[in-house]
């Protein structure tokens, strides 16, 4: 069979061919051809229109068919369509979370305080009253004592800091620190170890020499000579001294000459450098530099006190639990002090010593000749009257004398 206009022949449909037994098949003539038929067949019934957006994988259905609803992943995304807002913390969520955390942080401060001021070592009668002492005046004046001691260094580190083998203990450096109420700088004085002064009860003497009669001697001389009302004391051994240093990784300073000094087991180069705490207890000790050696070394002493309070206090310090607390640690178990002294009392003191004091020596006139035969720092009387009739009367070091 052909397609009727071209004459093609068609592909047979089901049921056309041969029958069985061979007879031909019915044909149903196409329009148009012979014995075609010539009714028209009956339109089909019309269909519902699509109803608007009926979809189903992305064709348009007809009738009224029930769809079957679409799933969430077969909808097409509308980037057009709103998206829902991020649910947002309340203003009083917020200020609920951060009083949490201050709460928190108070708890641990608080906590911090008084396991610092359980660990406080005090030494009791220190500064007891006596006969003649001098009367409290303005501000805050504090005894600051570093001495030889050599407790908690095994034999090894005595060989490495090159402290000897002396027993018992002596005073290394002295200073007095007054915090005024004023609200201006705080001095800082040093008072020379080898000064010639009256000790009570034992005659003329150098003023370290007090010492062997105990913090309390040694408190009550130097309020005799200077006239100054002593509040708190405050004492660190050579151990303590070491353990601090390194505590808050070393400190910077700057060496202003090069130091060979077998002795205090130190050598160190000229200029700026970290100095660690074998290396800064020798730079403290030394007696080496300068004219005036004992003079120098209070200078020494003045300026690394300085520079490790002033990095003790620093934010990167105290915020780090991994220095802070060594730290803590290290300085309630080296010093000691008066069984008055808290550490509220040491945080003012820390405070004071960050606040860049200002630093002097005790003025001096020349030597004296001692009933022992040795030779002592004689002091200038008339300044050094000036010098600490200023802290008594809680007024600034007058410039004559800081220019000395």
């Amino acid at each position: 069979m052909r397609s009727p206009g071209d004459g093609r022949p068609l592909p047979p449909r089901g049921g056309d061919g041969l029958r069985s037994g061979g007879a031909p098949a019915h044909q149903v003539p196409y329009a148009g051809q012979p014995g075609a038929p010539t009714h028209k067949l009956p339109a089909p019934p019309p269909s519902d229109p699509p109803r608007a957006g009926s979809r189903v994988y992305g064709r348009e259905r007809s009738g009224n068919r029930p769809m079957r609803p679409l799933r969430s992943r077969d909808r097409e995304p509308d980037s057009t369509a709103p998206r829902s807002p991020r649910r947002r913390l309340s203003g009083k969520t917020v200020l609920k979370i951060l009083a949490g955390l201050l709460v928190v942080l108070l708890v641990a401060a608080v906590g911090l305080f008084f396991w610092i001021d359980s660990r406080i070592t005090g030494i009791e009668g220190v500064l007891d009253d006596y006969e003649g002492r001098p009367a409290d005046t303005p501000g805050t004046n504090w005894l600051l004592v570093g001495s030889d001691s050599r407790k908690g260094l095994t034999a090894a580190q005595r060989r490495k800091l090159a402290t000897g083998r002396a027993v018992g203990q002596r005073t290394d450096s002295m200073m007095l620190l007054h915090i005024p109420d004023t609200g201006d700088k705080p001095s800082l004085v040093s008072l020379p170890r080898d000064s010639a002064v009256s000790i009570p009860g034992k005659g003329r003497d150098k003023l370290n020499a007090s010492y062997n009669g105990g913090p309390k001697l040694l408190v009550r001389t130097v309020e005799t000579v200077t006239g100054v009302h002593i509040d708190h004391y405050m004492e660190i051994g050579f151990a303590g001294f070491v353990n601090i240093v390194d505590a808050i990784g070393g400190v910077e300073i700057n060496v202003r000459a090069a130091v060979d000094d077998p002795k205090a087991g130190l050598k160190l180069k000229k200029g700026t450098q970290v100095l660690n705490g074998s290396q800064a207890l020798g730079y403290v000790r030394t007696r080496k530099g300068g004219a005036l050696p004992d003079f120098e070394r209070t200078k020494r002493q003045r300026q690394f006190l300085g520079a490790v309070v002033k990095k003790a206090a620093s934010p990167g310090v105290l915020i780090n639990p991994f220095q802070s607390i060594p730290l803590a640690m290290s300085a309630t178990d080296a010093v000691a002090v008066d069984d008055g002294t808290g550490a509220f009392d040491l945080l003012s003191l820390g405070l004071a010593m960050g606040d860049s004091p200002v630093t002097t020596v005790v003025p001096f006139g020349g030597t004296e000749r001692l009933a022992n035969g040795g030779e002592a720092i004689k002091w200038d009387r008339t300044k050094a009257l000036a010098l600490f009739g200023a802290l008594k009367e809680d007024k600034p070091i007058p410039k004559d004398i800081l220019d000395n």
